[in-house]
């Protein structure tokens, strides 16, 4: 059914209405758009709660549009795992990631722009292209991805709080690209980690590993 939290447990869906509930009269009295990020670590859960937080906002009757950092990378996932492997310095959010395009839709969306142009990149063609999307009757961006925490022009930050020993069985199931037990991919998931630790730090809204939603006032 259309607004439902799907393949979340219990726990999750919990989280994800009591940032909704906390979150919507906020939303409705801002007289523009309202901008939204969800940043972890790898396999935290980024995608699966922007998602259901779009999902829940939906049945509210605000539109929402979700913009995934892993589109304005530079290079498709199959190139920048090559480009890892050649280059130790090619790691973070301003190396890998457009950040500044990222940015710069954010800003569009918050001045009201009908439509943005933005980067979809398709893993089976090993292709990155541009597409419009519409933005019109759209409420609320969310932008998710490991480094989200970094956008300025956001008016709530959200952060889970779970490192790759927390997200390992989650991992497991996904197996994106044969990732678990990879030496190289565990050594850039250390490395992930020591870069955005301190995120948490500028986070609104940080969600524990234990399921805990904290609110920093």
């Amino acid at each position: 059914m259309k607004g439902d939290i799907i393949g979340m447990d219990e726990q999750y869906k919990k989280v994800v209405r009591i940032i909704v509930s906390y979150l919507f009269e906020k939303i409705a009295n801002k007289p523009n758009r309202y901008t939204i990020t969800v940043a972890g670590e790898s396999g935290c859960g980024k995608s699966e709660t922007a998602k259901a937080i779009a999902a829940e906002l939906e049945k509210c009757g605000l539109k929402t549009v979700i913009l995934g950092q892993d589109h304005y990378c530079y290079l498709t996932p199959k190139f920048n795992d090559l480009k890892r492997k050649e280059d130790p310095e090619w790691l973070g959010p301003h190396v890998e990631i457009k950040m500044d395009l990222l940015e710069n839709n954010l800003k569009a969306a918050l001045k009201g722009e009908p439509e943005i142009v933005k980067p979809v990149i398709d893993p089976a063609k090993n292709s990155i292209n541009n597409v419009k999307i519409s933005l019109l009757g759209v409420k609320v961006i969310i932008a998710e991805g490991t480094y989200a925490s970094l956008l300025k022009n956001v008016d709530t930050k959200i952060f889970i709080d779970r490192n790759r020993l927390d997200t390992l069985e989650d991992r497991k199931k996904r197996n994106r690209r044969n990732e678990v037990n990879d030496p190289f991919t565990e050594q850039i998931l250390i490395t992930e980690h020591k870069i955005i630790a301190g995120h948490r730090l500028l986070a609104d809204i940080v969600v524990t590993k234990d399921f805990d939603v904290l609110f920093n006032e």
